[in-house]
C-alpha cells in the first residue's frame, strides 16, 4: 500500500470520527430525532409512498433486527408510522408522520448551518469538487464490496462443488 491510500485511510478515520461528534452534537442540540436514527427516518422518507421494513432493510443494508429497532424507536417517538399494507394485510408500510418531516427539515437545517460555517472559506468550486468526488467515492466503494461479496459467493460455491 503506498503513503496515498495509507493517507487516505487516515483521512477517512477522521471523517468517521468527525460523523460521530456531528452526530452526538446534532442529538444534543436538536433532539427531535434521536442519535443514530436520522439516515434511518431519511430512507423512509425518500419512498414517497412508504415502504417495508424489509425493503427499509435492503436499502440500509442494515440486519433486519437493527431496523426493527430503530423503527420502534422512530413509532415511540412520533416520527414514523405503520399504516395497513392494501396489498398484504399482514404487512405494514412505514410512513413519515408530519412530526417526523419537521425534524428532518429542522435536522437538515441544523447540518446546513454547521455545513454553511464549516465551509465559510471554500469556494464554490472547492465544495462542488468535493461533493462529486464524495459521490464517486461512495458508489465506487459500494460497488468494490459489492464485487467482493459476489467473488466470495463464487468462490464458496466453487469450494462447495469441487467437493
Amino acid at each position: 500500500m503506498d503513503s496515498t491510500v495509507r493517507d487516505l485511510g487516515l483521512r477517512l478515520h477522521d471523517l468517521l470520527r468527525t460523523v460521530r461528534l456531528l452526530k452526538h452534537r446534532r442529538a444534543d442540540e436538536r433532539p427531535a430525532v434521536p442519535a443514530g436514527l436520522v439516515g434511518t427516518l431519511l430512507q423512509i422518507d425518500r419512498l414517497a409512498t412508504g415502504c417495508h421494513a424489509r425493503e427499509l432493510a435492503a436499502r440500509t443494508g442494515l440486519d433486519p433486527s437493527t431496523v426493527s429497532r430503530a423503527v420502534a424507536a422512530l413509532v415511540t417517538h412520533g416520527l414514523v408510522e405503520r399504516r395497513p399494507d392494501r396489498t398484504d394485510k399482514r404487512a405494514s408500510v412505514l410512513a413519515v408522520t408530519p412530526a417526523g418531516r419537521a425534524a428532518l427539515a429542522d435536522t437538515y437545517g441544523w447540518y446546513g448551518e454547521v455545513l454553511d460555517r464549516a465551509l465559510a472559506d471554500w469556494t464554490p468550486g472547492e465544495v462542488a469538487a468535493l461533493n462529486t468526488a464524495l459521490d464517486r467515492f461512495t458508489r465506487d466503494i459500494e460497488a468494490v464490496l459489492a464485487n467482493h461479496e459476489t467473488a466470495a459467493l463464487t468462490n464458496n460455491d466453487n469450494l462447495e462443488a469441487a467437493r
